[in-house]
């Protein structure tokens, strides 16, 4: 099912053009809906929780979290896509080097707890962030290159603190008719990327092809939402 995709790769170069050139379809202007119907999942009463947005562009929702109280770190390749996130929020921010990330640096909000990195995900880690109490990825296992999926899947887990709601959001479409960014990812491998360590269930399923992805090809597209919480030990 995965073989059309299996060896397509995305260099990071590319995803940095695709910002500077506006090319940002998948930026969406508003909160995302997963999450707002999702919130007290995730929350599960708790206040003054840490986010974490892996490949998190200049996604609205973490405004939304910090107005909430509470805190968001997030990592992104492009720096024009961080600014552009404090300038169209009209929000103050700091600029400083990450000393264990050579290149890196890292925005810090002014008014609000937000902090996002600017590097290769795959240079962040637990040492570096801390660990979180929720993460949100609305785009990020479906845009990473699918070879690099364990990889992926392991940072995460390491950044999950034990009280952690992982909120994933996936696609499931034909990938004969369309080569991806984002890539399909069915629910068997998120099973198998996270079921050791964690229990996965899958809260909704939609459908959610519009005119864009018909103009991709595609003749379905359904999400899929999960939730992801470390197994008790």
């Amino acid at each position: 099912m995965l073989a059309p995709q299996a060896d397509r790769v995305m260099a990071l170069g590319e995803w940095e053009e695709r910002w500077q050139n506006d090319r940002i379809g998948f930026h969406q202007p508003h909160v995302h809906k997963m999450l707002e119907s999702n919130i007290e999942r995730v929350l599960a009463g708790r206040t003054g929780v840490r986010f974490f947005f892996p490949l998190c562009g200049k996604a609205v929702d973490m405004k939304w979290l910090a107005d909430m109280g509470h805190s968001v770190v997030g990592v992104e390749i492009s720096e024009k896509a961080i600014k552009q996130f404090f300038e169209d929020n009209n929000m103050t921010y700091s600029e400083e080097p990450v000393p264990a990330i050579p290149g890196a640096k890292v925005f810090k909000g002014s008014e609000k707890n937000i902090s996002l990195y600017q590097c290769d995900l795959y240079n962040f880690s637990s040492s570096i962030g801390g660990q979180f109490g929720a993460i949100w990825d609305r785009g990020a296992l479906v845009a990473i290159n699918p070879r690099d999926r364990e990889k992926y899947a392991a940072l995460i887990i390491s950044l999950m603190a034990k009280d952690c709601r992982y909120l994933l959001d996936t696609l499931l479409y034909n990938p004969e008719l369309y080569k991806g960014p984002p890539f399909l990812v069915p629910d068997e491998q998120v099973n198998s990327l996270f079921g050791n360590s964690c229990d996965v269930e899958r809260l909704q399923s939609f459908d959610s092809l519009t005119d864009r992805q018909r103009d991709w090809g595609l003749d379905y597209l359904n999400e899929h939402v999960h939730i992801i919480t470390p197994k008790s030990i």
